[in-house]
């Protein structure tokens, strides 16, 4: 995949709008190494920021209007008026995300400015590395630039979440929009998404990630995604409890037979998911591929048997990896689910076997046509 450099998106800003932007913000997309669906459970998750961004141009004006041009929507241009009520576009999606944060913001209490926004981004969209949350992030920051206005990185983050929960339709969870604007390069970060609290865990200087989308493009909002959230909550409320977070594993077993099997499965699958979370956090750090690989891969099969959010090409791009890494490096699905990418991390020598495995045996396999992300931890917007 080709990274957009400044220059370039300075370029289409100056061709759009006919003058020179003041400046580029950016902000990183995601991979989650394991922890997934956790997130909104007030679980624990293993994210890395990684070297693929939203970049926003950006230049002030003297009035109260904002002019957006979306580069990845063929330079479709909106213009917003910040004096008047944010009213959702059923149209079209990415204006949602704009007047979505611009809301927030103004609920917080920052005034805001005019200006002009060039929005670029190479996170591949609909892959479950969040590419949403990666315009969020750069939309805060672009937007406060133009005021010259400050925010904290967490409420950053917050305000991002609040905007996809209640404007554009997204139950989703903090882990996003949260490491995108506080990870840490050369480090995943283990997230306690109760408390919010963060811890660095370096990877391995001779490790690398390797992200290959699936070719099953995917999207949270028109997916089952919410409703595992509904389900997840009923299986807490159950027990009398508001998250499962507060839920310890021996309980839930012990109710089986008593909680449908459905809500019995989902629950399962958050529990033990935390538990292999903090393994693998621990395993990272101490550079135990065997450990961490064994966790991936416990959690790729929980995600298929008991959260239900595998596909059947994706499974089998977990085991091209898998048995190409022959033990040596670790797989499983990454994202919402329904499609999207697989994350797999290995020795730098392990790469390209694993890089060649994809090509010859997967679209073979499945008629899905798969893109090699290689990619890095890298800083977020904030950090």
């Amino acid at each position: 995949m080709t990274a957009i450099t400044d220059t370039q998106i300075n370029q289409w800003f100056t061709q759009a709008f006919g003058n020179a932007p003041l400046a580029v913000v950016k902000a990183p997309g995601r991979v989650n190494l394991i922890g997934e669906h956790t997130d909104y459970n007030q679980g624990f998750v293993l994210p890395a920021a990684i070297n693929y961004y939203t970049a926003i141009a950006l230049s002030p004006e003297d009035h109260r209007q904002i002019t957006i041009v979306a580069h990845n929507f063929e330079g479709e241009r909106v213009q917003i008026d910040l004096d008047q009520p944010m009213v959702k576009d059923p149209s079209t999606s990415w204006p949602n995300y704009v007047r979505g944060v611009i809301q927030q913001l103004q609920q917080q209490g920052f005034q805001l400015a005019g200006g002009k926004l060039y929005i670029a981004g190479d996170v591949p969209a609909g892959a479950g590395l969040s590419s949403s949350a990666s315009l969020e992030m750069a939309l805060v920051r672009a937007l406060l630039r133009l005021s010259g206005e400050s925010i904290e990185p967490t409420q950053a983050a917050l305000l991002g979440q609040a905007a996809e929960n209640h404007f554009v339709g997204c139950n989703c969870g903090i882990m996003d929009q949260l490491i995108s604007a506080c990870g840490q390069a050369s480090s995943a970060l283990l997230i306690d998404c109760r408390d919010l609290s963060t811890r660095a865990v370096p990877i391995p200087a001779d490790w690398e990630l390797l992200i290959v989308h699936s070719g099953v493009k995917r999207g949270l909002v028109d997916s089952e995604y919410n409703q595992r959230r509904h389900q997840c909550e009923a299986a807490a409320a159950f027990f009398g409890k508001t998250s499962l977070r507060d839920l310890n594993l021996e309980e839930l077993l012990a109710a089986e037979g008593q909680l449908d099997d459905l809500s019995f499965r989902r629950a399962r699958h958050v529990l033990t998911e935390n538990q292999r979370t903090l393994l693998a956090a621990d395993a990272l750090k101490r550079a135990d591929m065997l450990s961490l690989a064994k966790a991936m891969a416990e959690s790729h099969a929980s995600m298929r048997d008991d959260f239900n959010i595998t596909t059947p090409a994706i499974d089998k791009l977990v085991a091209i990896l898998t048995n190409a890494a022959a033990g040596e490096g670790g797989a499983r699905m990454t994202g919402g689910g329904f499609g999207g990418c697989v994350v797999a991390i290995a020795p730098k020598q392990v790469i390209p076997r694993l890089m060649a495995a994809v090509e010859r045996e997967y679209q073979a396999a499945t008629g899905c046509e798969p893109t090699l992300i290689p990619a890095r931890a890298s800083e977020g917007a904030f950090a």
